[in-house]
């Protein structure tokens, strides 16, 4: 089942297994379970310290537990975990057999002092690229608090209990029976929401960081770059994001950044933040900004009020916040978010399986995102308000090519329609006719754009009618101190290499700042004016 390459790689890091590990198996006479059976013996085949047994009597098959010898509790695949779940499985087989997580010392003691019984139920597809990181935190507290219970479920494998729990987006994860969340979430951001006070004891640790020479919020290309170019001049930098990688995380595959040949989003994000880490950046990952207060109201040094309470100062402020996917703003949307209505095909596009959805957009998202799901959906209806479709023709050629894709152009989205628990259709109209149309479907992917995450500098940056931070050619906003880079301001044109190329000049602009301003004299960074 194993490519010779991934089986080589798997009997390298089984070589790291500190103590012996069973595999539970709960099989039948289908197909997947042969197939799950044929992935296990393989594992068990490639180190002695890992065993198969096949005595499994779990309500889902197939399915297998990945316990310690002598135990028969762990955690729980009700998958065969590829695609990119393969690094998941590996890191659950190395963590129960003792192999030391790459986590923060202090969020590992938060996770085994957990106090409760949680019972996590991961729903995942193999195609989606946000699913690993969900899976694999929930995986890590089940190896490291007995309290803590954690099965992965394979969307497509479980159909019939993904339509029980209508359950039309991934990752989506339930604990204790109870939605928990959906959409990616790190580890410590699920930690957080478990340990109730953690959020008072990160805002205060927070406020009593010393003050920033540079502080960057938004941890996207933009922010990466600032904190790379700001911190090679040997000030105190800090980064504080919300998501560090920002959009880069959703975003599939990336193949226009120069001299990187091809890579997708994750990845990128992770080699985003080890080059911010290499130049002991101060990364605050999970925070929001909520408000900024300049200089001159704030008694000489900008303050950054973050979401959770807490208060970071700066000499500068670098505003990298970047954007995020934009609402179509109909009824229906918001009530079958996750029920339905989805905005990433490449991770929920497999849940629909079969059915009949439906893409607004007509933009190069809209057309590949159609494209993407035809391959997988029973049928694909494009909605486009334009009178054309405004992607490349490369991409209209092919889409207009598929057999089961129908095109509507000048056509005005009206109505998400649903049953009350989850999405039955979509309502349009006709532009030129003014004639009404309902398309009965199962599921609909909204791909219109973005919408710059700037709502909480309203009243303190300029802003153009557009939401965007307004900033002239270096990166200046009107606010002293304050500067921007990245897809939240007015730059032309929202690209990865854009985005990094401003963060740098925005960088060398605040640097610039700093070395002309009368608060240098009283930093305990180096002298910038000789640096």
């Amino acid at each position: 089942m194993l490519e010779s390459t991934m089986k080589t790689q798997l009997q390298t890091y089984l070589g790291m297994l500190r103590q012996p590990i069973r595999l539970i198996a709960t099989l039948d006479d289908s197909a997947r379970s042969a197939e799950l059976r044929e992935l296990l013996v393989e594992i068990a085949s490639l180190s002695d310290k890992v065993s198969l047994d096949e005595s499994g009597t779990d309500a889902r098959t197939p399915s297998f537990v990945i316990a310690r010898e002598g135990e028969t509790t762990g955690v729980r695949f009700a998958a065969i975990p590829l695609g990119h779940e393969f690094t998941s499985l590996v890191l659950a087989l190395l963590w129960t057999g003792g192999h030391p997580p790459k986590v923060e010392p202090e969020v590992l003691e938060q996770i085994k002092a957990l106090d409760g019984d949680f019972n996590f139920e991961v729903y995942m597809s193999l195609s989606c690229h946000n699913c690993p990181d969900v899976v694999q935190a929930a995986t890590l507290m089940a190896v490291f608090n007995p309290r803590v219970h954690t099965t992965v479920i394979d969307g497509a494998l479980n159909q019939a209990e993904v339509d029980r729990r209508q359950v039309m987006a991934v990752p989506m994860v339930f604990l204790n029976d109870a939605l928990f969340g959906s959409g990616r979430m790190l580890l410590e951001e699920m930690v957080a929401k478990l340990d109730v006070h953690s959020e008072q004891r990160e805002a205060a640790k927070l406020t009593a960081k010393a003050p920033f020479d540079v502080l960057i919020v938004g941890g996207g290309p933009a922010g990466a770059a600032a904190a790379v170019y700001a911190a090679r001049k040997g000030i105190r930098v800090g980064v504080a994001a919300e998501r560090f990688g920002g959009q880069t995380n959703d975003t599939m595959a990336i193949e226009n950044y120069i001299s990187v040949l091809e890579t997708d989003g994750p990845k990128f994000a992770a080699a985003l933040e080890a080059q911010v880490r290499h130049y002991e950046v101060d990364i605050m990952n999970l925070q929001r900004a909520d408000k900024i207060i300049p200089a001159s109201e704030a008694g000489g040094l900008i303050s950054v009020q973050m979401a959770n309470g807490a208060s970071l100062q700066a000499k500068s402020v670098i505003l990298s916040t970047g954007a995020r996917w934009r609402n179509v703003n109909v009824p229906g949307e918001s009530q079958y978010k996750n029920k339905g209505v989805a905005y990433c095909p490449h991770c929920d596009g497999p849940l629909f399986k079969g059915k009949h959805v439906a893409v607004i957009g007509g933009g190069n998202s809209g057309v590949e995102a159609a494209i993407d799901l035809a391959g997988v959906v029973k049928h694909v209806t494009l909605v486009e308000f334009a009178d054309a479709l405004k992607a490349d023709a490369v991409l209209v050629n092919k889409l207009k090519s598929l057999p089961n894709v129908t095109i509507h152009v000048n056509a005005q989205t009206t109505e998400i329609t649903g049953d009350g628990q989850k999405v039955n259709g979509l309502r349009f109209k006709d532009r030129a006719s003014e004639a009404e149309h309902h398309v009965e479907l199962e599921g609909v992917f909204v791909q219109i754009g973005l919408v710059p995450n700037t709502e909480f500098l309203k009243g303190t940056v300029e802003l153009s009618r557009f939401g965007e931070i307004v900033i002239d050619a270096k990166g200046h906003t009107n606010v002293p101190g304050v500067f921007a880079a990245g897809d939240c301001t007015t730059v032309p044109y929202k690209q990865i290499v854009i985005a990094a190329g401003d963060g740098a000049k925005a960088a060398l602009s605040a640097f610039d700042f700093l070395i002309r301003s009368p608060l240098v004299a009283s930093s305990p960074a180096k002298e910038l004016a000789t640096a």
